[in-house]
């Protein structure tokens, strides 16, 4: 099974959390605090694999979590980092945001890419002793790995483009000009799925060739298959546009062109001016008069012609060289620039924008901040100075002068994230 899109849901490793610890040693006196540094949360990152063809994995697992981070230790001891999940693709994926649409990636090379990156480990105890608090008893919890929902959508590197409507010899041509074995019969859309065929010119020279399935009038709009796979021509450095010439099928072959061409720029403007090389196939089943009519409108807009017939191989081979030579006059093969996350939007995600809703219900303060709850886990209700720290968090963030804000007296109850207190000035 062919599988070009699939949508998925990524999450890097949490960084560990900040050790509580102090200096416990025979004959040491007052040793101080020596919690370590939480260890930093996995990446998730995406690699090329070229015993990939599809995306068919995708269909059937869906959620790909990182690893954390360990937790610091006594002794200054820093927790160990978690490894990267490798994920691994077919090239010529291209990954997006899915909530935005905006292009994380373009897994075209070899070179691995960094999708979400795992959240940094939380400092220990012993970075918060002072002068005036030489024993804390609180750390920093590890921040949270980045998590998004992503398309995955295979967009196939080939340096030249077969299109045209069904029927009209695709296959049968990508099939003698290279190794590809494609599905060849005569009836429409026998093509059901891109085929990539590699095209040597000679010992040192070669092209990749992609035989699309058949367009129809309405592909763009989403009529028939071909509209399913348009994408796979937009990579293309080159688009050779094969026409029955012979009419069997009671078309006129100029009008084949123009819808063809038509449904190109309905799909991708782009793809309309694209260079193109018409290939007149059938043309052992057509008149002088057909084929000369033909050439006579296709040259008059300036674009080279061929009359071939693939299954006889006639003509094929000029068709190739002049693919070849067109080739080297063209800049590489499109690869999509990542389009970087705006800083503010980050800072949503793992909660540094410090968002948070007040609601009131029956005189009690809901306060819904998600991401103070990991915070909240090393934050020791019994220790004075942890709870300093904690009401400065909450003063920096805003959630006090909000409360404040909405009324809030001394001894009314706040709930916090399900943690309950009594206000207090």
């Amino acid at each position: 099974m062919f599988v070009d899109q699939a949508k998925i849901k990524i999450k890097a490793g949490d960084g560990g959390d900040g050790a509580v610890s102090f200096h416990r040693e025979k004959y040491v006196a007052a040793g101080g605090p020596d919690g370590g540094d939480g260890g930093r949360g996995g990446d998730v990152v995406f690699q090329v694999d070229d015993n990939f063809s599809t995306l068919i994995d995708f269909r059937y697992k869906r959620k790909y979590v990182a690893e954390r981070g360990q937790n610091g230790a006594g002794r200054n001891c820093t927790g160990k980092s978690a490894p990267p999940l490798i994920v691994k693709v077919p090239r010529g994926t291209i990954v997006r945001d899915a909530a935005t649409g905006r292009i994380m990636a373009d897994m075209s090379t070899d070179e691995p890419k960094v999708i979400a990156r795992g959240g940094q480990g939380g400092k220990g105890n012993v970075h918060f002793a002072t002068s005036t608090r030489q024993i804390p008893r609180f750390a920093k919890p590890g921040y949270p790995g980045e998590a998004f929902e992503v398309t995955l959508e295979l967009k196939l590197l080939a340096d030249v483009g077969l299109v045209g409507y069904p029927n009209v010899g695709k296959s049968t041509l990508i099939s003698v000009v290279s190794a590809a074995k494609p599905k060849i019969a005569n009836y429409h859309f026998t093509t059901l799925t891109p085929v990539l065929g590699v095209v040597r010119v000679d010992e040192e020279k070669s092209f990749v060739m992609a035989d699309i399935p058949g367009l129809i009038e309405g592909a763009g709009e989403g009529v028939g298959l071909g509209h399913e796979f348009l994408r796979h021509v937009e990579r293309c450095r080159l688009i050779v546009h094969v026409v029955d010439v012979s009419g069997v099928e009671g078309r006129d072959p100029r009008e084949d062109f123009e819808v063809i061409n038509r449904e190109l720029a309905t799909f991708n403007e782009e793809l309309a001016q694209r260079p193109q090389i018409v290939a007149a196939n059938k043309s052992d089943m057509a008149t002088e008069e057909q084929i000369e009519t033909f050439r006579s409108y296709i040259e008059a807009r300036g674009l080279p012609f061929f009359c071939i017939s693939a299954a006889t191989t006639q003509g094929t081979s000029d068709l190739i060289w002049k693919v070849s030579e067109v080739l080297d006059t063209l800049p590489p093969i499109k690869e999509y620039e990542a389009e970087p996350i705006p800083q503010e939007e980050l800072d949503d995600m793992l909660g540094v924008g410090k968002k948070f809703e007040i609601t009131v219900e029956d005189g009690v303060y809901y306060v819904e901040a998600p991401w103070i709850q990991p915070i909240m886990r090393t934050v020791d209700p019994d220790d004075y100075s942890s709870l300093q720290y904690f009401q400065r968090v909450l003063i920096n963030c805003g959630i006090i002068a909000k409360l404040e804000e909405m009324g809030v007296q001394e001894g009314d109850t706040v709930n916090l994230e399900g943690f309950e207190f009594d206000f207090v000035y």
